[in-house]
């Protein structure tokens, strides 16, 4: 039953990007059903075995605690002035699975090899939406087969935003990455720099065992590219470099080809396979960004009434666009549901305490991974925490300036990798033998 109910877990991470990203209402309940129902055959299995706990382990609590206080938060918006009941109500409900959701990742993914596993179940997730996304963009005459969505020239996948499908490859890659790091081979000599240790470090980045993995990888960046993303590709790489920086320092037993890695990510990636796919069009839409003829800054001032008018409560979750308007100074080209900044748009709906608690709480999971990366011994928690790192500061990135954290998919992974950013820090190492165990 434990690892029947992992499976499901791992079906759910899966499933979330196909019904368009989960954004839509009917989508996000229709993997809360899938989620409530694994979590009520995790309650049968502790009523069945006594000896599997109900509750996660008191250091995953800070997580759960956050959660818990946006629900409390909207419950009390319901029976107080939320300017769209409704609204809250989908809220309410969205983060309640996300809770849940969270409680079987700390209670099933209670060991390395099933961190790895999810992983690679999140990591072919990104493998197919990037397959698919970068099919369609490259037949423009057919519609998707998924939903008859017509698609743009901006590759969208099962999205129904293009900065959505680059938001969620992003985290897939950051994960990846962390999964490649972790398989590197460690050594004594990792700091001789001879030539031959060079070309066997390339070869192991190359040319071995994991380069389905690297391939995959790839895969992902070819339709990361062809979303024509701004922030979407400038944030991963600025995350990228931020972390790897980081990681020379604070990296206990750097692995002997990690340089070699992450500049075959910018050689590559960036350099050949964005030749390849135009990433000249990405770098033209970001040198004619111009706040002369962007609206979301102006979007951004005009929500800072909306913050002060309501600074503890706020609106009521999901009620941006329904408050908006009233607030909205002057007209602006097309039409704004949303923030496009998730900060912004969490202090308006949820008021500045909540916001400033799930922005402490992401902090905190930043500096675990930091931790990991310096303290501990367990090749996989190590990479992993380097994932997450790059993960969370894509996102920090991200939603300055737009709402990716709305849609389902993106947001539950995120707080799915949030979950890893906390297991590999408070997971005990596993036993080496029956004399010694890893101090971790």
């Amino acid at each position: 039953m434990h690892r029947f109910i992992f499976c499901l877990l791992c079906s759910i991470l899966f499933l979330l990007p196909l019904p368009l990203g989960s954004y839509r209402p009917w989508a996000i309940l229709t993997m809360g059903v899938f989620i409530s129902f694994t979590f009520f055959i995790h309650l049968i299995n502790c009523v069945m075995h006594t000896k599997h706990s109900l509750f996660p382990a008191r250091c995953y609590w800070p997580l759960l605690v956050v959660l818990a206080s946006v629900i409390f938060v909207c419950t009390l918006q319901l029976y107080g002035d939320s300017a769209d009941p409704f609204q809250t109500k989908q809220m309410l409900v969205k983060t309640s699975f996300m809770f849940m959701l969270c409680w079987l990742i700390f209670t099933y993914c209670n060991n390395a090899q099933r961190i790895k596993r999810l992983i690679y179940t999140i990591v072919c997730a990104g493998v197919l939406q990037a397959l698919y996304a970068s099919y369609l963009n490259f037949s423009p005459d057919i519609l998707s087969p998924l939903f008859n969505y017509q698609h743009t020239e901006r590759a969208i996948g099962t999205f129904t935003y293009a900065n959505f499908l680059a938001n969620y490859l992003a985290l897939c890659l950051c994960l990846g990455i962390g999964v490649l790091i972790s398989e590197l081979e460690r050594g004594v000599n990792s700091n001789k720099h001879s030539i031959t240790q060079t070309l066997r470090d390339w070869a192991e980045v190359l040319l071995s065992s994991k380069i389905i993995l690297r391939a995959s990888l790839i895969i992902i960046i070819v339709a990361l590219i062809l979303t024509r993303s701004r922030m979407g590709n400038s944030a991963f790489f600025i995350a990228l470099i931020l972390v790897s920086l980081l990681a020379l320092f604070v990296y206990k037993q750097k692995p002997n080809a990690f340089k070699l890695l992450i500049v075959s990510f910018f050689i590559i990636d960036l350099i050949i396979i964005g030749a390849i796919f135009d990433v000249e069009k990405v770098k033209q839409r970001i040198s004619e960004t111009s706040l002369q003829f962007e609206t979301r800054d102006e979007v951004v001032r005009d929500s800072i009434p909306l913050i002060l008018a309501k600074p503890l409560l706020g609106s009521g979750g999901g009620t941006f666009y329904t408050v908006f308007p009233a607030y909205q100074s002057e007209l602006y080209s097309g039409y704004y549901d949303n923030a496009h900044n998730d900060y912004v748009q969490f202090a308006v709906e949820l008021g500045i305490p909540t916001t400033a608690l799930l922005g402490l709480l992401v902090l905190y999971c930043l500096w675990l991974c930091i931790d990991t990366m310096r303290k501990r011994k367990t090749a996989l928690y190590q990479g992993v925490a380097f994932g997450c790192a790059t993960t969370i500061i894509t996102m920090l990135l991200h939603s300055l300036v737009d709402y990716s954290l709305q849609a389902g998919a993106n947001s539950m992974l995120f707080i799915a990798i949030l979950c890893l950013a906390i297991l590999t820090n408070k997971l005990p190492a596993a036993k080496r033998n029956k004399k010694r165990r890893s101090d971790g």
